[in-house]
């Protein structure tokens, strides 16, 4: 089988037969030509992994060459070959669209790992459009990319769900995508063409969420000048979206478990029950299970959610999307920012593999607006990382060990200690994780939130939103992290 196809453009023959043989002894087929005239006619003939193009044509000059084949097919890999290496050609390069360049002259070694290299980042390319072509085929979700197990059984669960009515409970990490998959819902369900309402709800302080429910009538409270319709009647025939579900009060939990059972509710100040029909969708990224045996979260409102479960897994746990996830976000924000295609180098790419993710898809997608935004050349290469990613110690933070957490196994130091404590729940080992992490960017920034939340990468009200939950003081910035600890719900 053949590991690729590859058109040799140069005017020495020497060249192209010594390069024709040797590519094709690796297992490429190979066909050359001699100027740029022909080269741009086998191109129109059939497609090619990769185009090594010489940069002196007797005809016309590389580069000139190179951005004409770039302007045919973006995508297509251009490595230049020139006897003239130097900081400014490849700037020059890297600027008109090549993937790499090659100095005569070179090592057959390290051209055929380039070759390698450029072949293969090709080829991953045409696999994610196919992906693409083959998810919107089969669940007509655009905006949702990946083609790990979990995410295709994840899709597959939502399509088999969507036409029903009953009410379904989204958990997953904070950036892994849960909005989108209410969304996904809300698209292939027979309610399609009305509303989708998302409310998040613990952004909204309790004494308001209220009457964005439901309602008021004019004069319920001071500032009631006018009749107002809360959300649910916004989204009657429709579906509304609860985000973080797990923050709203023992009182409004009580009269959403009577929306959900009975259908009607009445606006604040009114005494008129309104009917609506609309479809619940409500996602947490705590375990609300959890809260539950805490007393801290309705039992009856639990299983009235749970009818349906879904769970958003970790973009840690399904890297193999991670290519297609970079494609999709440069491909949006390079058209948002009117610039040309732009891709990540192998370099950058195996830093963007290789990390953990403790924000998620979010997170990676800020890190692609982020690359496109300050890049000006076509390969993104790992400068354009955040720091937070090239960071070996930012690295080792984001992969906290459950072992540190966890009790001592028997047999090991510490072990009779934890015979005699309670066995932490997975979600309370994964919220001690998290608190740890945000503490120690917490100490690290002096206890500055704005500058915490923007080397996370995250908005500064999703990082408040955490710090509340997890019960961290921050006021206690002087007394260090282990009061901090302390704090801690439950603690």
């Amino acid at each position: 089988m053949s590991k690729g196809s590859i058109l040799v453009v140069d005017d020495e023959s020497e060249i192209r037969e010594g390069l024709a043989l040797l590519l094709s002894s690796e297992g490429y087929l190979v066909a050359t030509a001699d100027c740029g005239e022909s080269g741009l006619a086998k191109l129109e003939e059939q497609p090619y992994d990769l185009v090594l193009l010489d940069v002196s044509l007797p005809d016309r000059n590389g580069l000139e060459l190179l951005r004409e084949i770039r302007q045919r097919d973006p995508h297509l890999a251009v490595v230049l070959i020139t006897a003239y290496g130097s900081i400014d050609m490849a700037r020059q390069a890297f600027k008109s669209g090549a993937l790499d360049y090659i100095t005569k002259p070179w090592s057959n070694e390290e051209l055929l790992a380039q070759v390698a290299q450029a072949v293969e980042a090709c080829r991953l390319r045409e696999e994610n459009l196919h992906l693409k072509r083959a998810l919107k085929q089969r669940f007509n979700f655009p905006n949702i990319i990946g083609k790990s197990e979990k995410m295709l059984a994840l899709l597959d669960l939502v399509t088999q769900v969507a036409s029903s009515r009953s009410t379904i409970l989204i958990s997953g990490e904070s950036g892994t995508g849960k909005e989108l998959i209410a969304k996904a819902i809300h698209s292939a369900s027979p309610r399609a063409d009305k509303s989708f309402v998302p409310i998040n709800t613990g952004s909204i302080p309790a004494d308001l969420l209220e009457s964005q429910l439901f309602g008021h009538v004019r004069g319920a409270f001071t500032s009631a000048v006018a009749s107002k319709k809360g959300l649910f009647e916004v989204a009657d025939q429709g579906t509304i979206f609860f985000d973080e579900i797990a923050t709203i009060s023992p009182e409004t939990q009580a009269k959403l478990l009577r929306v959900i059972q009975e259908r009607e509710f009445m606006r604040l100040g009114g005494t008129e029950q309104i009917k609506v029909d609309v479809r619940i969708v409500a996602a947490s990224n705590v375990d609300l299970l959890t809260l539950v045996r805490e007393g801290r979260f309705r039992e009856d409102l639990f299983h009235r959610l749970n009818v349906i479960h879904l769970l958003l897994p970790p973009l840690r746990e399904r890297r193999e999307d991670i290519p297609a996830l970079c494609e999709h976000f440069l491909e949006r924000y390079c058209k948002e920012n009117g610039k040309p295609p732009r891709q990540f180098t192998s370099a950058a790419m195996k830093l963007l593999m290789d990390y953990e993710w403790p924000g998620n898809v979010r997170e990676l997608e800020n890190v692609a607006e982020r690359a496109v935004v300050l890049s000006s050349q076509d390969q993104l290469d790992v400068d354009l990382l955040p720091e937070s990613l090239r960071s070996r110690d930012a690295v080792h933070a984001s992969r906290l060990q459950l072992s540190d957490f966890l009790p001592a196994l028997p047999g090991e130091p510490g072990a009779r200690a934890a015979a005699d404590s309670p066995q932490p729940s997975l979600f309370q080992v994964m919220d001690e994780i998290e608190r740890r992490v945000i503490l120690d960017m917490l100490e690290r920034t002096g206890w500055n939130q704005t500058e915490a939340a923007e080397r996370f990468l995250i908005p500064l009200s999703t990082l408040n939103q955490k710090i509340k939950r997890l019960g961290i003081d921050a006021r206690r910035r002087s007394r260090g992290s282990a009061e901090a600890f302390s704090a801690a719900p439950g603690k």
